[in-house]
């Protein structure tokens, strides 16, 4: 293939800006804020069962005391009644029965009260649990936010030097004809990327190998618009002043 010099030389300036071009996209695609984001997310989603878990009891709880304040309800109405009965009544076989009745209900009262304070102190503890977690999450959230907003100014800037390099890319890619782009298109995906390279010192600058000996004369001896490749890397390889052939 033959192109001019100048022209390959331009595909320098296109190889730079299409490794920036990668370098950008990897920088896109791994974000640190983007790693943030997947813990916090993974965090929330941690302490959302948690939450359900600790809503669970409380539920529970709340319907053991509700449970437990109507016994309480019942048992004083009991002895609100034998105690008004007992004022009433004449019959000392009533009245013996009624005392007998009413140290009972108190003795269950007394129970009651005793399990009503156990089950609101396990309401309270749970509320507490559940309190706790929501706290957690709205710091969650607020950190979400945050990363968010970092995330966006960052990719931001990133994309707005990916778009103008992509004109850059264009404006130099205009330079050079449609035979040697495809060309250097297909040797830059079959070198991880990197399509054409400085010939520096007698180096190649894709693979780094020093050339000698037969690989040497031939490039000296190609015609200054022959577009030679590195015969390790097969890299398109750019003569300068700089090759030191």
């Amino acid at each position: 293939m033959k192109s001019s010099p100048a022209e390959q030389k331009e595909l320098l300036r296109l190889q730079r800006l299409d490794t920036r071009l990668q370098q950008l996209a990897h920088r896109l695609s791994a974000l640190p804020q983007t790693t943030a984001l997947a813990e916090l997310d993974a965090r929330d989603d941690a302490e959302r069962r948690r939450r359900a878990e600790a809503s669970g009891v409380l539920e529970d709880a709340r319907i053991e005391l509700g449970r437990v304040e109507s016994d309480v309800a019942t048992v004083e109405a009991r002895i609100a009644r034998d105690s008004d009965r007992l004022t009433h009544t004449s019959s000392v076989k009533d009245v013996n029965a009624l005392e007998s009745e009413l140290t009972s209900l108190r003795k269950r009262l007394s129970d009651l009260e005793d399990i009503e304070i156990a089950v609101m102190q396990r309401v309270e503890d749970a509320e507490g649990v559940v309190a706790g977690i929501d706290a957690v999450r709205e710091t969650i959230s607020a950190d979400v936010i945050r990363v968010s907003t970092e995330r966006d100014a960052a990719s931001g800037e990133l994309a707005t030097e990916r778009d103008q390099v992509t004109r850059d890319r264009e404006a130099v890619a205009s330079t050079i004809s449609d035979e040697l782009q495809a060309f250097y298109e297909r040797r830059r995906a079959a070198g991880g990327g990197v399509g054409a390279a400085l010939l520096q010192a007698r180096t190649c600058g894709g693979c780094t190998i020093t050339l000698t000996g037969s690989d040497l004369e031939a490039v000296r001896r190609a015609a200054p618009d022959d577009v030679i490749q590195c015969p390790d890397c097969e890299r398109i390889l750019v003569r300068t002043d700089e090759s030191g052939i």
